[in-house]
């Protein structure tokens, strides 16, 4: 409302004064202009915009203000997301119009590693499994997998071996780190004897030889066979 003063002259100089009251409307709604825009989850897995990021120009014959929903964004949002921009006049006219914000999560796994002891089975083998390794393997987006490289060993490794543990979180992104396992084979060789006889010869002398009372004695690796005594008198 504004106040608006009249005032009548007549020819002779007369006046009179009376005053009107002018309303004064904006009906002409504001334009809300969006743009698309990506945005980077933290390495907590979360990401928030404001309203400004995905105003694109929005205008009004006298002045506008935009606000957005939503704002904030997590791990399950990763993807194409619609965001609703309002924009609007002092006197209350609105305009909408919908942005896409892509959310992307490029933050690597945390892969962490343990260094361990593993034993042979009963075949001379081993399969290393990523649990095995894995000492708390992390991501704020989940992890979708992990593997052991290399991860089949046999008598030919005891000792020392490095393993890379690749770790791969849900969005694709992978992280390695490097354990040491310790190939350990604890497997006591089965002993299996028989029994024989032998001849004395002219000299009153008989000797054998290891294999001679060894009947399949065996282990999960290899093994040396010995035997005492050996040799035999009268």
């Amino acid at each position: 409302a504004n106040t608006v003063t009249l005032t009548v002259t007549d020819v002779n100089g007369n006046t009179d004064d009376c005053t009107a009251t002018v309303t004064v409307q904006d009906n002409i709604n504001p334009i809300a202009v969006c743009q698309n825009i990506t945005v980077q989850l933290d390495a907590s897995g979360n990401a928030s915009i404001i309203a400004a990021d995905v105003d694109g120009g929005s205008s009004d014959n006298c002045s506008v203000s935009v606000s957005a929903t939503p704002l904030v964004f997590t791990c399950a949002e990763v993807g194409a997301n619609t965001v609703v921009l309002t924009a609007t006049d002092p006197t209350g006219n609105s305009d909408n119009c919908n942005a896409t914000v892509t959310v992307e999560d490029n933050v690597d796994p945390t892969a962490i590693c343990q260094d361990v002891s593993l034993i042979l089975n009963g075949s001379g083998t081993l399969l290393v499994q990523p649990t095995d390794i894995d000492n708390g393997s992390n991501d704020a987006c989940g992890i979708s997998g992990m593997f052991a490289n290399p991860a089949a060993f046999d008598c030919s490794d005891i000792g020392a071996n490095s393993v890379t543990l690749t770790v791969t979180d849900n969005n694709g992104n992978v992280s390695t780190c490097v354990s040491t396992v310790t190939v350990v084979d604890d497997e006591d060789p089965t002993a299996i004897c028989q029994n024989i006889t032998v001849q004395l010869n002219a000299s009153g002398n008989a000797t054998i030889t290891t294999a001679s009372v060894d009947n399949g004695s065996n282990d999960n690796c290899s093994l040396v066979l010995s035997a005492t005594p050996l040799s035999f008198t009268c």
